[in-house]
């Protein structure tokens, strides 16, 4: 890459691995070709080789869209030493396993009474999902190691904690960020709540908040518009809204898509906690008792959120496809809207375009001082050129702190489990977590009978 005389990078490197996107790669590809200062080319690798060829013709399509205002060129790599060498970004946004094993992951454990809303981050899906994830990572940071040592790494999977820490465990100088949009949408919620209280037009970027925890299970601890403090005006929102719901102008949403809710469990934990609970409902009940939020499907209709269904990703994937297909053929055209994610400023911001503040997931170095250190951990940080500085976000507090440290732990010996196939300590993290209010020996059952599921995505040591 070089800059120009005009403050413009071109020749930019990027290496997009998970390739075949239907989702993340279309808003990325889109946002790129909005941006006047950035120009290159990006490597498609996927292990659905068909999959990132489509999305070459796409991205080209993209690129060749009369508004666009930069020119990216677009090329399938079929390997990951082929996508990673001289790249300046790596972008990793892949689908671990297929959805009969997601299947496994989300609805296995309803037969044991255990309900869950996402089944990706934690509780027994989260766990399961991230003994296939790991070791993907492992491999995923062997290749930056050897082919792509210098380049900045931003991933978007899930387990997003797990991802980030197991690109650190494996390649301890990687220079690696996940980023994740869940703290917009509580911005949002933000902007709203001053709409209702006659602020009308602001956006969520004029919004100061300090971020604390740990991905889908953020929190804000303050919260300021200019010299308003929103933190009392966020109570008497909460309380005023806590019973029936806020659905931002569309009435009961929630009962219509899969992702939206009515904010009933933020309301509720502000109220038990005093802090501002920052991500999806759906997320949120995973980290809780199970009797709190997921005790069964009337529960959660209770609570305004909703229980995502494998069946129902697998109708969107179709229509995914079917968007595809006509993407590629023509049949629909292509269109600059951007995608509300952050990717292509944090990548300006890096390479001294301008500095930025946002929401990151990265090691903790002390900007949650009682959170052990290297765990990855979510605060805001600030890009400038080459570098990512934590902002200090304060100890966690104490109310929040024994919740938020046993997930940590239980993170971190599931990395463990993941990379040394230790069944037995798999089997005593599995039963640790909050959701899994069961019989132990019922428990047991429920980790064979999923670990088996996993068998195709599982280091042979594990059998």
């Amino acid at each position: 890459m070089h800059f120009t005389d005009n403050n413009r990078v071109e020749d930019l490197q990027i290496a997009y691995i998970g390739g075949g996107s239907r989702g993340w790669a279309w808003g990325f590809m889109t946002d790129l070709a909005m941006e006047e200062q950035l120009e290159g080319n990006i490597r498609l690798y996927d292990i659905d080789r068909s999959a990132a060829e489509r999305n070459r013709i796409i991205g080209e399509r993209i690129s060749a869209h009369p508004d666009a205002k930069a020119h990216w060129t677009y090329e399938r790599s079929d390997s990951l030493a082929e996508s990673l060498t001289g790249a300046d970004f790596v972008v990793i946004s892949i689908l671990p396993g297929t959805f009969e094993e997601m299947r496994s992951d989300v609805h296995a454990p309803e037969q044991f009474g255990i309900w869950q809303s996402v089944g990706d981050t934690v509780g027994p899906g989260g766990f399961m999902r991230a003994m296939r994830t790991i070791p993907m990572f492992v491999e995923i940071a062997r290749a930056i190691r050897e082919f792509a040592p210098d380049a900045w790494v931003i991933n978007y999977t899930n387990p997003m904690s797990l991802c980030i820490r197991t690109l650190y465990e494996v390649f301890p100088q990687i220079k690696a960020f996940g980023c994740c949009h869940e703290v917009f949408g509580t911005q949002k919620l933000l902007c709203s709540m001053l709409e209702k209280n006659g602020i009308p037009g602001v956006r969520r970027q004029e919004l100061y908040t300090t971020v604390t925890g740990i991905n889908h299970f953020t929190w804000l601890t303050s919260a300021s518009y200019g010299s308003v403090d929103l933190m009392p005006m966020y109570r008497a929102f909460a309380e005023s809204y806590w019973e029936d719901g806020f659905c931002e102008g569309k009435d009961d949403n929630w009962m219509n898509n899969s992702f939206d809710c009515a904010h009933r469990v933020k309301f509720d934990l502000f109220r038990k906690f005093g802090a501002i609970a920052a991500a999806g409902d759906r997320h949120l009940a995973e980290f809780m008792p199970h009797s709190w939020y997921l005790k069964d499907p009337e529960t959660v209709k209770r609570w305004k959120f909703g229980l995502t269904t494998v069946d129902w990703r697998v109708e969107d994937l179709r229509k995914r496809y079917q968007r595809s297909d006509d993407l590629v053929s023509g049949r629909e055209a292509v269109a600059l809207n951007g995608s509300g994610e952050e990717g292509h400023l944090l990548l300006k911001a890096l390479l001294g375009l301008g500095d930025l503040v946002s929401n990151v997931n990265v090691p903790n170095r002390g900007q949650i001082p009682n959170l052990p250190a290297g765990v990855v951990v979510e605060t805001n940080a600030l890009f400038g050129r080459d570098r990512i500085q934590p902002v200090y976000a304060g100890p966690m507090p104490s109310n929040l702190l024994p919740m938020m440290a046993r997930h940590i732990y239980n993170q971190e010996n599931t990395l463990r489990t993941a990379m040394t196939c230790d069944r037995a300590l798999g089997l005593t993290t599995f039963l640790n977590d909050p959701q899994m209010e069961i019989a132990p020996e019922d428990g047991k059952k429920l980790f064979d009978r999923m670990l088996e599921a996993q068998r195709g995505y599982l280091p042979k040591e594990w059998f």
